[in-house]
């Protein structure tokens, strides 16, 4: 009798291993990581995004025949937190890839553990330039805009203005300084009359707003660079207005027309800020119509710049996993290199020379109507437009 329980015991333990290997191989997994907790207004609706697009996928075949599936992680808004999780993904869970990460901070963490142990991550929203360029790595790829791009589009529009005495505002970390940095180093190419009076940095999270605005006052700008953003995007906003900082000032300001901090703002939304947003109310083109339907149809809700991100995240990563019919870390770098894939922007890129890609952003103005927030005057900018020679990314990019 115990000799029949454990030939019992082990016929069920192999047929348990035949099955477990036969789901393993009828299925992609990809490692998700995000800061859940700590920015849900951006992350909730970047993992609907993503949800629907892993529905829409596998509705339709799955990658290659077999069913795509993510995992995913709270990084806590912690880059230690975030690299054990990617440790956790790639090493229990198998993952063939590892998509997501939202500060620029922990962007950079994540590629670093994906350059020590060649897994390859495609990086959704950090924003600061050093992830494709001085800290680019091959196993590492962007979806969003960088910096770089977004401070290009607005320098654009803010070289136009009168404007001399430059003010900044932005948080204390590595994307406020990266996106001044970069913002003043084109300006100043373009207007090199102009002057840069003063520079705030309060802690990410933690601006005590009064000092911000009374020092950036008492500077006398006539225009004031802005890179908060989230809460502390709604305390410097309602400080200025109540102090005036922005009468007759020019605010030129990265991020804020997205919904998901222009929202917030209601009936404190400052008029005629120049802005990168998501003006998904006038958007007219046959891409955005399908996702919007879908995703107004699946959440009956209306999407943040979140929902595209956390959605085309997964659909750009489908595309590399059913391109190179593999999930060899190598193999999905050279069907990366040079792909172009479908967005609800239209076509994007990712480039061979730095692993950004061409998604673009558009630029408008902040209004308020009917008590709340919008874009106006709105224009999509191709992130292909917005991008230096390859000549100086050569220069900014470590040889591999």
């Amino acid at each position: 009798m115990r000799r029949r329980h454990f030939l019992g015991a082990g016929l069920a333990l192999t047929i348990a291993g035949i099955a477990n290997t036969a789901v393993a191989q009828s299925e992609i997994k990809i490692g998700e990581i995000n800061s859940y907790s700590l920015l849900p207004a951006f992350t909730e609706p970047y993992r609907k995004g993503w949800q629907l697009a892993v529905e829409e996928i596998n509705a339709s075949g799955g990658i290659n025949g077999k069913k795509l599936v993510v995992v995913s992680k709270d990084d806590g808004g912690k880059p230690a937190d975030a690299q054990t999780a990617a440790n956790e993904l790639v090493s229990s869970e198998n993952v063939a890839m590892l998509v997501g990460t939202f500060l620029s901070n922990i962007g950079l963490a994540v590629s670093d553990f994906a350059n020590q142990k060649k897994v390859f991550f495609l990086a959704a929203e950090p924003l600061t330039d050093a992830i494709t360029w001085a800290k680019g790595n091959r196993y590492t790829f962007r979806l969003r805009p960088s910096n770089y791009m977004q401070a290009a589009m607005l320098a654009e529009a803010a070289a136009e203005l009168p404007a001399k005495r430059w003010a900044t505002v932005a948080p204390n970390y590595e994307y406020g300084q990266s996106a001044v940095a970069v913002f003043k180093k084109l300006m100043s190419e373009k207007r090199p009359d102009i002057q840069w009076v003063d520079e705030q940095w309060p802690p990410f999270g933690k601006i005590d707003a009064g000092p911000v605005v009374q020092a950036l006052a008492q500077a006398n700008p006539e225009a004031i660079l802005n890179v908060t953003f989230g809460a502390d995007l709604v305390k410097f906003v309602r400080e200025g207005n109540t102090r005036g900082l922005f009468k007759d000032r020019t605010v030129i300001s990265f991020l804020t027309g997205e919904p998901e901090y222009l929202d917030p703002l209601k009936e404190e939304t400052p008029d005629g800020w120049i802005v990168t947003g998501y003006p998904w109310y006038s958007i007219k083109t046959p891409e955005h119509d399908v996702f919007l339907k879908a995703y107004q149809a699946k959440y009956n809700d209306y999407p943040r710049l979140g929902s595209i991100v956390g959605y085309e995240t997964i659909k750009a990563a489908a595309a590399i996993l059913a391109k190179a019919n593999s999930t060899d870390p190598e193999k999905l770098i050279a069907a990366t290199e040079g792909l172009s894939v479908s967005s609800p922007f239209g076509e994007i890129t990712f480039r061979k020379i730095d692993h950004q890609s061409t998604l673009g952003a558009f630029v408008g103005k902040t209004a308020l109507k009917d008590g709340k927030g919008i874009m106006v005057d709105s224009a999509y900018k191709k992130g292909s437009d917005y991008l230096p020679r390859d000549a100086e990314v050569e220069k900014l990019r470590p040889k591999e």
